[in-house]
């Protein structure tokens, strides 16, 4: 059935937050949980649509053709959610494009407001004048190469990256907190204004907070970017998330 555009809150007052989901990731949607199960009356729901790998062949890009996402977002507005995010980092080797074309198209199917996680992305490093960013990610390096062109299209220089060198994407939750802290100190020597750990099938959400305070630089998480905007979207104080990260002072 398709939607009229038309939007009305849930009676009990509940923040409920849509998030589309690569099919084959299996860390955002408990890292969301743990993130926001202080927060009364707020939760996260999931709509998945099939990726299972991540590389620039036609077939790897094809899973991000927008009709199988418009309809996985469509099935969220069943649940009267107040925001909707796009939970992964395609833009950023796709160019930022697609992600503002799917965000407009779902808004005006559903009524309802959309962010990506790229997108909120660029828009935290707007907001914090991040210039020379710090980059982890699982990607290969002709992935990392498209993304670091993408970044420097908005203003924003990779001064030092960090990669594993892996497609299948299942196998991104497997990467451990440690190997991904090693990643981390590694960039933060070139002393950028921010890092980001770029996949919202990597665990960077969790271990945010005490890289900040070994390294002074801020991280810039691709699940926690998701959930600060999708709850700026919802009406809702991304602030109340400032244990993890100082990027949530940023409202």
């Amino acid at each position: 059935m398709a939607h009229t555009g038309t939007w009305t809150a849930p009676a009990d007052g509940r923040v409920l937050l849509g998030m589309l989901t690569p099919s084959s990731n299996t860390v955002l949607e408990p890292v969301c949980a743990e993130m926001l199960r202080r927060l009364e009356g707020v939760s996260a729901h999931f709509s998945r649509f099939r990726v299972t790998a991540i590389a620039l062949s036609d077939a790897a890009l094809g899973q991000f053709d927008p009709a199988p996402m418009r309809a996985a977002a469509e099935l969220l507005a069943d649940a009267k959610v107040r925001a909707i995010c796009w939970n992964g980092t395609s833009a950023s080797w796709m160019g930022l494009e697609t992600d503002r074309r799917l965000c407009a198209a779902i808004t005006e199917a559903t009524g309802i407001p959309v962010t990506s996680s790229v997108l909120a992305l660029v828009e935290l490093c707007r907001r914090n004048k991040v210039r020379r960013l710090g980059l982890v990610s699982p990607y290969t390096a002709d992935v990392q190469a498209r993304i670091r062109e993408t970044f420097a299209r908005e203003g924003i220089e990779v001064v030092a990256d960090e990669r594993l060198d892996i497609t299948d994407n299942f196998s991104f939750s497997l990467v451990t907190e440690a190997e991904q802290e090693a990643m981390t100190r590694a960039v933060a020597r070139s002393r950028p204004d921010a890092i980001t750990v770029l996949c919202t099938n990597l665990r960077g959400a969790l271990i945010a907070p005490r890289l900040e305070a070994e390294t002074g630089v801020m991280m810039l998480d691709s699940v926690s970017i998701a959930l600060w905007d999708s709850l700026r979207l919802a009406g809702a104080n991304p602030a109340r998330l400032s244990a993890y990260g100082r990027l949530f002072a940023t409202a």
